[in-house]
């Protein structure tokens, strides 16, 4: 598909149902995701810094840039992008960096309503929508066909206020944005808030943890997508740490028995690549 085709597909796939965008970090996580018949990618930041030997929030935006060209190129499925604040220290700088990201060829985008500074992480209400707002016009400037989410950080960044969470992504709604992201609710009775409170916009929530949901859950709650953030890498990165680990600390190379055999990953690459 081309990147028309991607986008018009995101939006149906938001319309009814609920779907799963699982987050690849490269080339190769992205190509094998497709080959299990999900339907949507979304990146990660955190599994992309990862992967270059940096920590979630140093990624500079032209690397980030860079990666979601490369991820939205490198397979037919629609992506959304992980990105992160909207790289811009005013609403002007956030449309600047929007537009750059949706020249990538992404179907979506997500912007972020922290701030990176522990003593103060969650922006100002009026700034965080002042942002969705410039975040908005930049897509519409550019055809309008690519998806921007909100999400609003308060329980992610250790501020679990669900009134002020709802009040964010209800402004938000009304600035812009498609669809409304709360990273860091787990409660049925927190999903049903936000899910009722932003209706009829579709709701994303973040399952990053074993937390007993499941897919079926979480669609009965009215949720419409589900992502898992930078999971899918910390359990790539844990089966890689545990081997290692076993050989530098006891000599030893039984947590191999676990590894996926290697012409078993040259199968489904040669079957991607075809």
């Amino acid at each position: 598909m081309n990147v028309a085709d991607k986008r018009s597909a995101f939006k149906a796939l938001h319309r009814e149902g609920c779907f799963v965008l699982p987050n690849p970090w490269d080339i190769g996580s992205a190509k094998l995701l497709e080959g299990l018949g999900f339907k949507a990618l979304a990146t990660t930041s955190a599994g992309y810094a990862w992967s270059q030997g940096q920590a979630d929030g140093q990624t500079s935006r032209a690397e980030l840039l860079a990666h979601l060209a490369t991820i939205a190129a490198a397979t037919t499925l629609p992506v959304n992008a992980d990105f992160e604040s909207g790289f811009g220290d005013d609403p002007a700088g956030v449309a600047e960096s929007v537009r750059m990201a949706v020249a990538t060829g992404i179907a979506g985008l997500s912007i972020e309503d922290s701030t990176g500074m522990p003593d103060n992480p969650v922006r100002e209400f009026s700034d965080s929508v002042a942002r969705l707002r410039a975040a908005r016009a930049a897509i519409d400037e550019n055809g309008g066909d690519t998806l921007l989410i909100a999400r609003a950080e308060n329980f992610f960044v250790g501020r679990p206020d669900l009134d002020d969470t709802i009040a964010r992504l209800k402004a938000y709604a009304e600035a812009g944005a498609d669809c409304l992201y709360a990273p860091g609710i787990q409660t049925r009775e927190q999903i049903i808030a936000v899910v009722s409170a932003v209706a009829p916009k579709p709701v994303n929530l973040l399952i990053g943890s074993a937390n007993g949901l499941t897919v079926a859950d979480v669609a009965a709650l009215g949720v419409r997508r589900v992502s898992v953030g930078g999971a899918l890498a910390r359990a790539a990165w844990g089966g890689f740490l545990r081997a290692a680990r076993e050989i530098a600390e006891h000599g030893r190379f039984d947590s191999f028995a676990e590894a996926e055999p290697g012409a078993a990953l040259n199968s489904l690459f040669r079957e991607k690549n075809k």
